[in-house]
């Protein structure tokens, strides 16, 4: 669906070999995580409530009781995190942006990746190089590309330090095989590079057939010394709108230094929780029996959802990879360019615009994610598919057969509707 020749050197992320011309849709205005179009859940909009009348801010990092939370989250998930290897931040961009800064060097990410990866760095000053994923996900580097980038890198007298992957993946919706991961991890660590692992999808795999064949490893259970571990609670715990992000590092000498270090830079940065936010945040992460089972009631509702734009996009003569997890896919509409070529659509960019316009939900083109902006993909999102209210939201949510509520139905024809316009004009147009 992606391919691309290891041997073409290192890509910069930063806009270097970029196509589209300069102001059209820049990647630093690129779209949030997909939104999971569901309202609060009641018991959480209670404990922000609760603590909107603290009159005390909280401390850099999280306070005790949202610390325990975190290791907590993290033991539960197979990764042992001692006290002063956890920290708290406003957010997973925050948090990156200290780790990045902490780590120093260049960064590795694979292309495509998560809109908020690469901005960090840039900030910095530290060049960003992508990576060619491998043919079957997203989410890693393809280990010999990984291996030829941090080599021609190297020769140009760059310095890569760290390496960003995930486990679950943004844009694509995909989980990397463990064996995949394992590659391209061993790789990197074999390179002296430091894995950053963003889990923040690792909660979302989704249930039934599409999922059954899906196996989730945390970088950290394989080379526990040289990866640190990040995860934003937007992905399957808190809503956008309270932003939450906790870290755990390593547990040797310099897994604390860095967390101590990482310390630092958001205490300097003033990127401090909010109380309520923190206090939602731990909530959350005790992960009470309420707060679990309605996650699995929302990863389900999103992985029917995904399960069926995937159908309709290979319908409607697109591609996609399956998706296994998170509330996205990522489609490739280049079997169709002929047919969009005739609306004015060449570029990532004239997607982005013609879908949104015409499904009336963000469909954020490619080179939004490091992608090749040339390319003609999308990466589409479930939580526009649940409805435009908070009742429809709630009763996709609830409803035995949510494909089969007329709101879903509605959004899910909208999908097909376009495809098989351009579809049929394809074919048309072969004859």
């Amino acid at each position: 669906m992606r391919p691309s020749d290891p041997k073409a050197g290192p890509t910069r992320a930063d806009g270097a070999r970029s196509t589209v011309p300069e102001g059209r849709g820049p990647v630093r205005y690129g779209p949030p995580m997909p939104e999971p179009g569901l309202p609060v859940l009641p018991e959480v909009a209670g404990v922000v409530a609760a603590a909107a009348g603290r009159p005390h801010p909280e401390p850099p990092g999280g306070a005790p009781a949202l610390l325990h939370a975190v290791r907590g989250y993290w033991e539960r998930r197979g990764l042992a995190a001692g006290p002063g290897r956890v920290v708290a931040a406003p957010g997973g961009a925050p948090l990156l942006l200290a780790l990045t800064a902490a780590l120093g060097g260049d960064l590795l990410v694979p292309r495509p990746c998560p809109a908020w990866w690469a901005p960090q760095a840039r900030l910095l000053g530290q060049r960003v190089f992508s990576v060619p994923t491998p043919a079957e996900c997203g989410g890693v580097p393809d280990p010999y590309a990984l291996l030829e980038t941090v080599r021609r890198v190297r020769a140009e007298g760059g310095d890569p330090r760290l390496v960003v992957l995930s486990v679950a993946d943004d844009p694509t919706g995909t989980v990397p095989p463990p064996e995949v991961l394992h590659e391209a991890v061993e790789a990197a660590v074999g390179e002296g590079l430091h894995v950053i692992s963003d889990e923040t999808w690792r909660d979302t795999p989704h249930p039934g057939p599409q999922g059954a064949d899906t196996v989730l490893f945390s970088p950290a259970e394989m080379f526990p010394d040289r990866v640190t571990a990040v995860t934003d609670l937007a992905g399957g715990h808190l809503p956008p709108a309270l932003p939450a992000a906790c870290a755990r590092f390593a547990p040797t000498a310099h897994g604390e230094r860095l967390a101590d270090r990482v310390l630092d830079f958001l205490t300097a940065t003033g990127a401090v929780l909010a109380a309520p936010v923190a206090a939602a945040a731990t909530y959350v992460l005790n992960e009470p029996e309420n707060v679990t089972a309605h996650r699995s009631l929302a990863v389900a509702l999103h992985g029917a959802l995904a399960a069926a734009a995937h159908r309709a996009v290979l319908a409607g003569g697109g591609l996609a990879l399956p998706p296994r997890a998170g509330r996205h896919i990522y489609v490739d509409l280049a079997p169709l360019r002929p047919a969009l070529a005739e609306r004015g659509v060449t570029d990532s960019q004239d997607l982005e615009d013609f879908l949104s316009g015409r499904l009336g939900m963000a469909a954020p083109g490619g080179h939004r994610f490091g992608d090749d902006p040339a390319a003609l993909r999308v990466r589409l999102s479930t939580g526009p598919l649940l409805g435009s209210t908070p009742d429809e939201c709630t009763a996709s949510l609830t409803a035995r057969e949510p494909l089969q509520l007329p709101h879903v139905a509605m959004q899910l024809n909208k999908v097909t509707a376009v495809l098989d316009e351009l579809y049929g004009e394809g074919r048309e147009s072969e004859r």
